[in-house]
């Protein structure tokens, strides 16, 4: 019963500051972005909301975190209490710095990997699309003999051939996940390919990179958009889920997969820490949702 009130109170709270921050955006913008947020449901205004206080966490850590990110600062597994107001680890070292120094190193290194990985695959996707022929039939069984790993499973083995350094974990996660954007790009692409502009874009003598870049590119932004949050919520996922079976960021780095992983045994004491930052992933992942859905409504042209 104390579970589903605590659960009431949160929905409650969350309708109230998605409301608030609401109507501070459309009170603060004007013109058609004043028209967007006035638009915009309560759930994606949360959305926006929990992206931008870890953002705000993720750049400000140093000066929010009260104690260094590695550092042991008391005994193994203190109670939650001041200065430790989430206690310590098993080393000793304030949780609270490390789940805020976790915002920045979990959430910044899943947004380079999802970066990098819509990089390869959109200039790859469009490209292939565009040129057709035996270089898009190439590519995308390639591509398809990929897909067909699971991709978790793609990754471990991966890591353990080549290492599990902070840049060998960008790289291979965002090689393992351009495959599906590669995917979504191709197929927008072949959409817009077949158009009239795009003949007479040929016509004209246009390059393939601008044909791509100015043709191209800008009638398939919608559904690349939508795509990225999507796409950051499973990389984020991957790598809190790798960091958890001890393959992903490394300790002493702060991540909140690790830090669930090493916290783990506290739950058979009753101790909720190690809901923490698992919590924390979460709200992120849900609060991103929220936002890719409405962007994609938004995209879509439906009305309500």
């Amino acid at each position: 019963m104390t579970l589903i009130l605590y659960f009431a109170l949160f929905i409650v709270v969350s309708i109230g500051l998605g409301w608030g921050f609401r109507a501070l955006l459309t009170a603060v913008t004007s013109g058609e972005v004043k028209r967007a947020f006035r638009d915009m449901p309560i759930s994606a205004s949360f959305g926006l909301l929990v992206i931008l206080i870890y953002v705000l966490v993720a750049f400000l850590a140093p000066v929010l975190a009260p104690f260094p990110e590695r550092e042991v600062v008391g005994a193994r597994y203190m109670p939650w209490g001041a200065p430790h107001y989430l206690g310590t680890d098993s080393l000793g070292r304030d949780m609270l710095s490390r789940m805020i120094y976790g915002a920045r190193n979990t959430v910044g290194i899943a947004f380079a990997t999802t970066a990098l990985a819509f990089i390869v695959g959109s200039i790859l996707g469009l490209w292939a699309a565009t040129v057709g022929g035996w270089m898009d039939q190439g590519l995308s069984r390639f591509v398809d003999a990929l897909m067909a790993i699971p991709a978790l499973i793609f990754s471990l083995l991966l890591l353990t051939i080549f290492g599990t350094s902070v840049l060998t974990l960008i790289i291979i996660i965002a090689m393992v996940d351009a495959t599906r954007v590669f995917r979504l790009a191709r197929s927008v692409a072949q959409g817009v390919v077949v158009m009239d502009y795009i003949e007479a874009a040929r016509l004209r003598g246009e390059t393939m990179w601008r044909l791509i870049t100015r043709e191209i590119l800008p009638n398939a932004m919608a559904p690349l958009v939508a795509e990225f949050g999507l796409r950051f919520c499973f990389v984020f996922l991957a790598i809190s889920a790798l960091s958890f079976l001890g393959l992903g960021i490394k300790p002493p780095t702060a991540d909140w997969g690790s830090m669930v992983r090493e916290s783990a045994t506290l739950i058979t004491f009753g101790d909720v820490t190690p809901l923490l930052p698992a919590g924390a992933i979460a709200l992120l992942t849900v609060a991103v949702n929220f936002v890719v859905d409405w962007q994609l409504h938004r995209a879509s042209g439906l009305k309500e």
